[in-house]
């Protein structure tokens, strides 16, 4: 069988793009492997947001191409957002790429493997990408086995002037909803424990499709799937967010209680500039809002220094609004120009040092609010799922709390998975109660005291019918396997 090599840069957005051409793949005879040196075919799946990912994208294409001289690869795809914004520079400088397959193509994947996709830049170029996957659609999980994304919608419809996502994914479009329900359901029958819901702006799920508060409906009803543990969304959209969607995740035990809700920045002049609007003083109600609706939830958000006009007077209120948020969570991006994006024809840009000097001040404050939130969990007894050995060291495992998004947030770290008393140990995917002995600024360290006894559907105990496929995440470039 020939042997695929898929490296996913990005967003989990765009990995669940690269699951699904592995699974149009997989389908087709193809099996995967972790070698570069060892595929026939290499797909890389890049990140175009801003100016380091499109480096990074570059800089693996151009390594991948190294093996069609060297390896035994014959093809060499370009996929992704990259794709959306130089496909004709693609062809013209990297001649060893065979073809290439826009967010709205990925579907083609085979066709571009094996030679049917014109390998031109004419190719797919013409109308901006309509291509929304759904639970039918073949697909191949690289997340642990107890975890899985899945997207509810593509593009974006928001005038964000720093942002190009409606150039690279076209305009906003959900997928339909028992289309996401069956996904879901699919998943908790194969063992998955936690789903996580992801689109540019999941807080406008189902307006396209005439539903209110579409959000909150979808969750309401992923939370009655058996076998599920958490249910969690990400990249909620402020101005969005309904009394009806807190009250939604308040009522339901298996709806994580965590909000992520990338707010930019709260000066109100930086934000009109940003095509935003809102400002500190509205953000502020509505995390008290948030914060009395669902008691203990957790609060991530990020936001971007240096945009163009961002004075001094600004960074000081974003800093005094960080302080007085104390959010649970935060990343902090310096700004970076993207020639076809709106703000890039914004005047008074922000020298690279005041950036990167704000930032470093910014995430330091985060810091200290972070390692204080972290210190009341010392002694605590806490519910974690266990994520298995740590990519760090194979001296301690990893776990998470439900207030921790897979890959973005904290961790715990477990120097000790046998219960007490016995010779049973933890194993990935378990649901088990964690004692909390250490603390730092974004982590945590504690053992295992008992394993829970947490319901499965049949079909999960066995798996051995279940209708979802998987492999193993291998190298750091993340070429899947």
């Amino acid at each position: 069988m020939p042997k695929a090599g898929f490296i996913s840069l990005g967003c989990p957005k765009n990995l669940v793009d690269s699951e699904v051409m592995m699974g149009v793949l997989a389908r087709n005879g193809y099996e995967f492997t972790p070698h570069a040196e060892e595929a026939d075919v290499l797909v890389v799946n890049t990140c175009s947001f801003i100016a380091p990912a499109q480096k990074e994208s570059i800089d693996t294409i151009l390594e991948m191409a190294e093996y069609k001289k060297f390896g035994a690869a014959k093809k060499l795809i370009v996929a992704g957002c990259l794709v959306e914004r130089f496909r004709e520079q693609i062809f013209e400088q990297i001649p060893e790429v065979d073809a290439v397959v826009g967010t709205g193509e990925i579907e083609n994947i085979l066709a571009a493997v094996e030679g049917q996709l014109r390998s031109d830049a004419a190719a797919g170029a013409a109308e901006l990408p309509s291509y929304l996957y759904h639970d039918l659609t073949p697909r191949i999980l690289s997340t642990p086995k107890h975890a899985a994304y899945i997207k509810i919608a593509e593009g974006c419809d928001h005038p964000c002037t720093f942002c190009i996502i409606p150039q690279l994914r076209g305009k906003f479009r959900s997928r339909r909803f028992e289309s996401v329900v069956r996904e879901a359901e699919n998943f908790a029958a194969a063992g998955v424990r936690e789903v996580t819901l992801i689109g540019q702006d999941t807080t406008s799920y189902g307006e396209d499709l005439g539903l209110r508060d579409g959000l909150a409906l979808l969750l309401e009803r992923l939370a009655g799937v058996e076998g599920l543990q958490w249910v969690r969304s990400l990249y909620c959209y402020p101005n969005r967010v309904t009394q009806k969607l807190l009250d939604t995740i308040a009522a339901h035990p298996r709806i994580a209680k965590y909000m992520d809700m990338p707010l930019q920045h709260a000066s109100r002049n930086v934000l009109a500039r940003m095509k935003r609007g809102s400002n500190g003083d509205a953000f502020l109600q509505l995390l008290g809002r948030m914060r009395a609706t669902i008691p203990g939830v957790a609060l991530r958000t990020s936001f971007i220094v240096g945009f163009p006009g961002e004075t001094d007077a600004d960074f000081r209120e974003l800093c005094d609004f960080v302080k007085a948020a104390e959010f649970d969570w935060m990343g902090v991006f310096p700004y970076s120009d993207v020639d076809n994006a709106s703000s890039f024809a914004l005047d008074e840009k922000v020298d690279e040092g005041t950036i990167k000097d704000r930032q470093g001040r910014l995430m330091s404050i985060q810091q200290k609010i972070s390692a204080r939130k972290l210190r009341r969990f010392r002694g605590q007894q806490v519910t974690a799922l266990v994520e298995g050995p740590s990519k760090d060291t194979p001296l301690v495992w990893e776990a998470r709390l439900e207030g921790m998004a897979p890959e973005i947030d904290g961790k715990l770290y477990l120097n000790d998975i046998e219960v007490p008393g016995t010779t049973i140990s933890a194993q990935p995917g378990d649901v088990v109660t964690a004692e909390i002995s250490e603390t730092h600024e974004y982590d945590m360290v504690g053992r295992v005291v008992e394993i829970l006894d947490v319901p499965r559907p049949a079909a999960a105990q066995a798996a051995v019918n279940a209708p979802v496929q998987r492999v193993l995440t291998g190298a750091a470039l993340r070429i899947l396997a």
